[in-house]
């Protein structure tokens, strides 16, 4: 049975059996009940006087006397001024928990037709991934997960900025200073090996742009005229003009960079069904401008550049091609947006980028809305804030950056000094260990960075991420291992967890752990539906919380009633199921041992 539905319902009828009055139950709210109250679901009367007629104390009142005496599930009630608290019949809560252990999709939504496309990762080929990366791949997948629990076809994409002048400054860099270096004489990764180049360009334009203003140039002739600004824009010519030697050496270098990318990915735990690549998208998008144009959205001035004017919007105007007809970002976005739509026709497209871009994706939604392409409504920015460490802001020029490959196995090394100092690996083989400390160190990186809401700006704290108290990855992990050990136990022992009948003295702390499981359906169409791991990352935190409760207050095995026995094994066996399938929609594995 559907806990909630079954009390919203009972609310219903009472209110017409009491006021004469029509209440539907979609209009029905309820919370879960204070703590210092009696109960587990609150009812607000205020909003309703207007139908009862009378002060919302009376009608908790009345609402509550008519539950008590004509539901089935309601086996009491308190009222604190307009708050209606419900204390529900005790085998409610056991035919509740038969029912979702019956159920081995509990919480996922069957398909419901509508097709959504998620970009994420985005990466530049001058750099290898970061910190700020490592948020955005974690929630792009979580978001995906999400959606496909919630009933959702989900396609995962990734457009790989791969060309432009930044590309070309490491391309540059490496021809002048590499020597013939590869990643293999290097001993280092493909992307950080082009990414040291990168570095080394803005380190070598410095010195140049300083030798220039010796000479008695002005800074901003000097960063024009500095021989690699001067090269680097040649190259990137030569390279849209097909230049053999260029193109071969690009392929050559992001060849380097998509094998240390995908090493890194596959560290991350993040996968992906499609990929796109700027090389291929950057000419796109001025059909929608010559459209757009025909249709009067656009307008040209007098120097041949196309722009439209969304001032009447509360924007101003916006360039979409420039005078000599060459394409801007938001040019190759729009013809981007086609191309995935024909590829994919979603009714959902969610670009998860950083917060910085906010202002261009309202820009290029409300575009293509006005040239008609119908498509726009359902395109949405994941906006997420960025990632901060306690040693300051991060440049990839300036080589400061965090790199994520580095930030994870630090994760590694400080899950093994911390397994180890709490002895929490005894009888494990060496693999296994190494699996473990691979598994919680992942996971307090992804939990620690998907429990905040999507939009809040963050701090990144490694050694707080990783404790076994609290809100973190590997407490909840350390919940899980617990329950596949009392599972063990139990099946050891012979008991039999499909034998539970009537009973009728529950701990309070057993009826909490199934209020928020019969909550999980809902939790994930709330996640789902604003688009935020957060709200599964707090669930699974509050599930582990309160079972722990009951583990404290509840001998589980010193039980001597088999049913009751039987009905405790089934529960925290399901709080497993449930904590485990959560922490899956979050790409974090909850290890069975620890």
């Amino acid at each position: 049975m559907n806990i909630n539905s079954a009390i919203k319902k009972a609310i219903s009828e009472a209110f017409q059996a009491q006021f004469g009055a029509e209440l539907p139950v979609e209009e029905v709210k309820l919370q879960p009940c204070r703590k210092d109250f009696e109960g587990t679901h609150t009812f607000l009367t205020f909003p309703f006087a207007r139908i009862s007629k009378k002060n919302p104390e009376q009608t908790a009142q009345v609402l509550g006397e008519y539950l008590k005496e004509n539901s089935e599930v309601i086996a009491d009630f308190n009222v604190v001024k307009g708050f209606l608290n419900l204390v529900l019949e005790q085998q409610v809560w056991v035919d509740a928990l038969k029912t979702m252990a019956a159920d081995d999709q509990y919480g996922f939504a069957a398909s419901n037709g509508k097709k959504v496309m998620v970009e994420y990762s985005s990466p530049n080929t001058n750099k290898p991934l970061h910190l700020g990366h490592l948020r955005n791949n974690f929630l792009g997948y979580s978001v995906s997960e999400i959606l496909k629990a919630a009933g959702y076809e989900v396609q995962k994409v990734n457009l790989v900025n791969d060309r432009g002048i930044h590309i070309c400054k490491s391309m540059l860099a490496y021809l002048k200073f590499g020597e013939g270096e590869t990643p293999s004489t290097a001993g280092i990764k493909g992307d950080k090996l082009v990414g040291n180049y990168y570095v080394k360009y803005d380190q070598e334009y410095k010195k140049e742009v300083q030798a220039l203003v010796a000479e008695g140039k002005s800074e901003e002739d000097a960063k024009k005229e500095a021989p690699l600004m001067v090269g680097a824009q040649k190259m990137l010519r030569d390279w849209e003009a097909g230049e053999e030697e260029v193109v071969a050496l690009w392929k050559k270098m992001n060849g380097w960079v998509y094998d240390g990318f995908n090493a890194t990915y596959k560290t991350m735990g993040v996968d992906f069904d499609k990929f796109y690549y700027e090389s291929d998208t950057y000419l796109l998008g001025k059909d929608i401008v010559n459209d757009g144009l025909e249709k009067g959205v656009f307008f040209k001035k007098d120097d041949n550049s196309v722009w439209a004017d969304l001032s009447n919007e509360g924007l101003d105007e916006k360039l979409v091609l420039r005078g000599d007809g060459t394409s801007v970002y938001i040019t190759q976005d729009m013809g981007t947006a086609d191309l995935k739509h024909k590829d994919f026709a979603f009714d959902q497209s969610i670009y998860v980028v950083g917060n910085e871009q906010d202002y261009h994706f309202d820009v290029l939604f409300r575009i293509l809305k006005n040239v008609g392409r119908e498509y726009a409504e359902g395109m949405y920015h994941l906006s997420y804030g960025m990632v901060d460490l306690p040693s300051g802001k991060m440049k990839s020029r300036e080589g400061t950056v965090v790199d994520a490959d580095d930030l994870m196995q630090e994760m590694f090394d400080t899950a093994e000094a911390h397994t180890k100092e709490l002895g929490k690996i005894d009888g494990f083989t060496e693999a296994e260990a190494s699996a473990l400390y691979r598994q919680l160190g992942l996971g307090a990186l992804k939990y620690f960075l998907l429990k905040v809401d999507p939009k809040r700006r963050m701090m990144f704290n490694p050694e707080e991420s990783i404790q076994f108290q609290g809100n973190t990855g590997p407490f909840i992990q350390y919940t899980h291992a617990r329950i596949s050990a009392i599972s063990r136990k139990a099946k050891e022992q012979g008991i039999d967890t499909s034998n539970i009948g009537e009973l009728t003295d529950l701990q309070p702390s057993e009826i909490e752990g199934i209020r928020l499981l019969s909550t999980f359906p809902d939790v994930i169409k709330e996640a789902a539906s604003n688009h935020s791991p957060a709200v599964i990352a707090n669930f699974c935190f509050e599930l582990a919380k309160e079972y722990n409760r009951f583990y404290a207050e509840v001998a589980i095995f010193n039980e001597e009633d088999p049913q009751k026995l039987a009905f405790r094994v089934a529960f925290s066996e399901k709080v497993a199921e449930v904590i485990r399938r959560g922490m899956q929609l979050l790409g974090v594995e909850a290890p069975n041992r620890m």
